[in-house]
């Protein structure tokens, strides 16, 4: 089991790619997670947001299982995610 673990998030418009990587550059697992891109005109494109959290969420839990990463052994966590979007919520915060 690797003691130092870094995580890479891709939150990207057809789904999210995870990788476990080990302080030596080796890959240790990956996951990815695909959720719908709604376009109800023409030119749009629309995501729930919620789907971005819980593809997040299970991708790490599999990368995380899948190499018996000792969750205390993450020491870094990169995120990419999707330019020129918009999240709008409201007055309680909530999407």
């Amino acid at each position: 089991m690797a003691t130092n673990v870094f995580l890479g998030i891709d939150i990207g418009t057809s789904g999210t790619k995870t990788l476990a990587i080990g302080s030596n550059g080796e890959i240790l697992a990956s996951a990815s997670y695909e959720y719908p891109l709604s376009s109800p005109e023409p030119g749009w494109a629309e995501q729930d947001p919620h789907d971005w959290w819980k593809a997040s969420v299970e991708t790490v839990k599999a990368v995380i299982a899948k190499a018996n990463i000792a969750p205390e052994s993450v020491k870094g966590i990169g995120l990419s995610g999707q330019m020129h979007g918009s999240v709008f919520l409201d007055a309680a915060h909530n999407v």
